[in-house]
């Protein structure tokens, strides 16, 4: 279009009354907004405890105790309760390197412990460890919920979320661990009163939740026993003061999560992403503890099973309601984590599910 052809479209225009229209004042920000808008320093930050905890290192608590031991460092120096670190912040932990730029779903997997085997990663005695045994996870460590210890066989939780297992394991949550335990001897109906109100023991007051005989042949007997707390050798130290030695010990529960009937000692297998969620939503793990890097969380899509054993469909995927039969009375175990809560059944509702879970084991 030439020049004198705008001027005429100018012109005409002018003349018809047109007038080009008036721009609309633009909106003026704040000047605490308008910093913010204009900045390309800011960047989000995270408490360094609970960067360390989300990479699986170990809970909160424990965290804060290494960084006062001096045991963490940001960009190369020796890092101080209080210090928060970006995406972009080199973080190490006892001389390795922490990834903190990126997230990854919490993961959870079930090991079947034999006799035999320790809890640790590090052993003097250079005895056969738990962790050879499980899968090697990315950027990431697995963070054991509870001990079992060298001869003791039964259920595991591993977990790479430091927030998940501290709040599995901490006193306030009451979370119940089932044994079955093979004695030799029989306890009189007032022993079992009194393991049940409680005995003194060396590291203070112990007692048991439940108690029950499950059978047994000869002058062997099992029993299913509960308890709340963790303590080192906890449930053979209480026969023990009674005077009966412990031959076997068997964990097939912890808290809400059953031992699979068909998990075999040695073999260990991964909850779903649904089953983690759930399991996470039982123990008040928020949206803001499970976050592990910055920013959105970002989860893996559609993790399906993994497990070094052939897994049912029905094992722990839709978890129906998982049974387990002693002796001559019934327990019934809510779902494994449609509900963290116990319910006692009536005698003989057998299940053939979980029958196998503390029966056949002892056989």
């Amino acid at each position: 279009m030439t020049r004198s052809r705008k001027r005429e479209i100018s012109r005409s225009g002018k003349a018809a009354g047109l007038r080009r229209p008036k721009p609309k004042p633009q909106p003026q920000l704040s000047d605490e907004l308008n910093s913010i808008a204009v900045s390309d320093s800011i960047v989000e930050t995270q408490k360094l405890q609970k960067v360390l905890a989300q990479a699986g290192i170990g809970s909160r608590r424990k965290m804060e105790e290494f960084i006062e031991q001096g045991l963490v460092k940001v960009n190369g120096q020796v890092a101080t309760l209080g210090t928060r670190v970006s995406s972009s912040d080199r973080v190490e932990f006892g001389g390795r390197r922490i990834d903190v730029s990126g997230t990854q779903a919490t993961r959870v997997i079930l090991y079947h412990k034999p006799e035999g085997e320790i809890v640790s990663r590090d052993d003097p005695k250079e005895r056969q460890t738990v962790f050879a045994n499980l899968p090697k996870p990315k950027n990431a460590k697995w963070i054991a919920i509870g001990r079992l210890d060298f001869n003791t066989s039964g259920l595991l939780i591993f977990t790479t979320s430091g927030e998940l297992a501290n709040k599995m394991m901490h006193p306030s949550f009451d979370t119940e661990r089932e044994y079955s335990a093979r004695i030799f001897g029989e306890l009189t109906n007032d022993q079992i009163l009194l393991l049940l109100s409680g005995v003194e023991l060396s590291d203070g007051f112990g007692k048991f939740e439940e108690c029950e005989a499950i059978g047994g042949e000869g002058r062997n007997r099992w029993y299913r026993v509960i308890v709340k707390e963790g303590r080192n050798r906890l449930v053979r130290r209480m026969f023990e003061s009674l005077g009966y030695q412990v031959s076997r010990l068997i964990r097939i529960r912890f808290g809400s999560i059953v031992l699979p009937p068909r998990l075999t000692r040695g073999k260990w297998l991964e909850l779903k992403d649904n089953e983690v969620h759930q399991l996470e939503a039982q123990c008040g793990v928020t949206s803001e503890d499970k976050t592990h890097g910055f920013g959105n969380p970002q989860h893996k899509s559609s993790r399906g099973p993994k497990t070094n054993k052939a897994r049912d469909n029905d094992e722990l995927g839709q978890s129906a309601k998982s049974k387990r039969r002693s002796s001559r009375s019934v327990k019934k175990i809510n779902s494994t984590f449609e509900s963290a809560a116990r319910q006692t059944s009536k005698p003989k509702q057998r299940s053939s599910r979980v029958a196998n879970s503390t029966k056949s084991r002892p056989a």
